[in-house]
Formats: structure tokens, C-alpha cells, sequence
């Protein structure tokens, strides 16, 4: 048994393929396939059940992939020890939310690749749902999204806190709102899957059959739209304060914030039981810290005057 079978029966189970596994290995099928039934008759045991398509692993398979996972996670760690200079190198896969994206990735990835031109950085765009499973089925090395998350078998670092602000209102009239002010107005939401939406029904203490009684029921995938529909038909909707940064000033006129204490979303990195190792993540997670926490009003209040909502 060694490391390159444990990386070969991974990618298989990853890609339920064995053409697929090897491709992404960089070996022949027949040598991915040879080297799997040698760990197979080692083992006394069958890993995959080949007769499935699209293939599938077997009971005993699944156990040997959580060992693997384990096993590999400590090679890489005894290997970031012994290269101190070389752990913001290579490649790393990184899933993170539409909410966050399209704010965040602007800011930060110019200053990552200018810091690190030997990283290679893979992101993808996913939901919460899938960043969970994508890390625990080892598609990806790190997320970044709204926690907590309570899952056991992720590790969570907490980059910053992130007000919400509504849209909508003449924010000359007033310097904050509250909660009690939105509820009994019209208010636009994302679509279902989208974390935001659940922390803005709770912010503005919506019930759901309200949302389903609604003349009009837009359930948005994008920021853009929510501020669209609510320039035409009115009504309120929120946003994170980071996206809030890049609007132009006549639409900034229609933010306001909330009441002490503010609602923010948490952001965090996070990983599967250290697959990465720990020195890149403290590093990505002080750069970005860096970069956004001085763009946000929370850096004005104290941790008492935050409302931290779940998701």
C-alpha cells in the first residue's frame, strides 16, 4: 500500500469514473486500474462495485475513503513542515458563495496572485450545500461562506463580520431603521439555497406564508435584481455592505443601517479536518482580513453592538 493508490481510489470515488479518476491523476486507466486491484487483494476486499454505472463504492470501500482522507491530510502536513517556504505554492480549490463572490473576489484575488505567483488558485461559485460536500468529498481544499455551519468534520476561520444594510429608503430622512420598521413592508428576497435569504426572513422577522401571499413573488438569484425590482416596484430589500461599496452614489442615498445591535453574516475559511495546510490557511485568512476589514463600518463597533445572524 502507499500514497499514489490511497490519491487513485480517492479520485475514482470522486469522479464514481475510472477513465474520469485517471485523467485528472495523469495516469493511463489501465495503470490507475492495476494499481486499485493490487490495494483491493491487499485489502481482501473489493473497494468499488464495478458493476454500477456510473460506478459505486461499496460499504467497506466508503470506510477505507475516510481512512485515506486522514492518511493523506497527515502527508501533507509532515510535507508543509519540511517545506516552511513553499506552503503558498501549488494548487488550491476554493468553493465559495455567490453572495460573497462577486464583492469579495475583486478585492482580494489581484493581491494574492501580485503575493504568491506561485499559487494556482481554482474557484468556483457554489452554494453552501455544495462547499459542505464538496470538501468532504475532497472536490475542493477550501470554501468561503457564511457560518456557522456546525459541522463537525469542518474547520472553521472567521475572516470578518459583515453588516446588512437596507435598500430603498431616503436615507436623509433617518440614520437607522429597525427591524420592527421592515417587517410590515414589501420585501424582495433571493431565491431558496441562498443562505442571505434565510438571514434576511430572520432579520426582518418575516413568516414565510407572508412571502408566499405576496402579490408579486420574485424570488431573485442575484443582488443586481433585488435592487432593480425595488427601484420599480418598491418595497425594501437587504444587502451585504460589502457589494453595498461598489454602488454608485445615487443608489448609496437609498442605504440604511440598522439599529445597534447591527445584523451582520459571519465569514469564514473553511476546511476539512486540515486537507490544507494550516499555514496557508492563517495566511489567505490575514491577507484577506486585511484587505476588506477596513472597508466595513463594523470596525466602528464593538462586539456587544453586533447581532450575529445564523444561517
Amino acid at each position: 500500500m502507499n500514497f499514489q493508490q490511497l490519491e487513485y481510489i480517492l479520485a475514482v470515488h470522486r469522479h464514481q469514473h475510472f477513465g474520469k479518476a485517471a485523467e485528472s491523476c495523469h495516469v493511463t486507466q489501465a495503470t490507475l486500474s492495476a494499481m486499485i486491484i493490487k490495494l483491493e487483494e491487499e485489502l481482501g476486499f473489493s473497494i468499488f462495485d464495478r458493476s454500477h454505472k456510473p460506478i459505486k463504492t461499496t460499504d467497506q470501500g466508503l470506510e477505507v475513503m475516510e481512512k485515506a482522507r486522514n492518511i493523506l491530510s497527515l502527508q501533507r502536513e509532515l510535507i508543509g513542515i519540511k517545506e516552511t517556504d513553499s506552503f503558498m505554492s501549488g494548487t488550491i480549490r476554493i468553493g465559495i458563495i455567490p453572495t460573497i463572490a462577486s464583492s469579495l473576489l475583486p478585492i482580494i484575488l489581484p493581491e494574492i496572485m501580485k503575493s504568491y505567483p506561485d499559487l494556482k488558485l481554482i474557484v468556483n461559485e457554489i452554494t453552501t450545500e455544495e462547499i459542505v460536500h464538496h470538501l468532504q468529498m475532497d472536490k475542493i481544499d477550501l470554501g468561503i461562506l457564511a457560518t456557522p455551519l456546525n459541522e463537525d468534520t469542518l474547520e472553521e476561520y472567521i475572516l470578518y463580520y459583515e453588516p446588512m444594510l437596507v435598500y430603498g429608503l431616503d436615507n436623509s430622512k433617518k440614520d437607522y431603521i429597525t427591524s420592527s420598521e421592515v417587517k410590515n413592508k414589501e420585501i424582495w428576497l433571493l431565491e431558496e439555497g441562498h443562505c442571505f435569504r434565510n438571514q434576511a426572513i430572520t432579520i426582518c422577522e418575516l413568516q414565510e406564508k407572508k412571502v408566499d401571499e405576496s402579490k408579486l413573488r420574485l424570488e431573485a438569484n442575484s443582488f443586481e435584481t433585488l435592487i432593480n425590482i425595488t427601484d420599480q416596484f418598491g418595497g425594501l430589500t437587504l444587502l451585504p455592505e460589502l457589494y453595498c461599496l461598489q454602488l454608485p452614489e445615487q443608489r448609496k442615498r437609498k442605504l440604511s443601517p440598522f439599529k445597534k445591535p447591527i445584523p451582520v453574516r459571519e465569514i469564514s475559511i473553511v476546511s476539512y479536518r486540515q486537507v490544507v495546510n494550516p499555514k496557508t490557511i492563517q495566511t489567505l485568512s490575514t491577507l484577506i482580513k486585511e484587505l476588506v476589514t477596513p472597508r466595513l463600518s463594523v470596525s466602528n463597533y464593538q462586539n456587544k453592538d453586533l447581532d450575529i445572524i445564523g444561517i
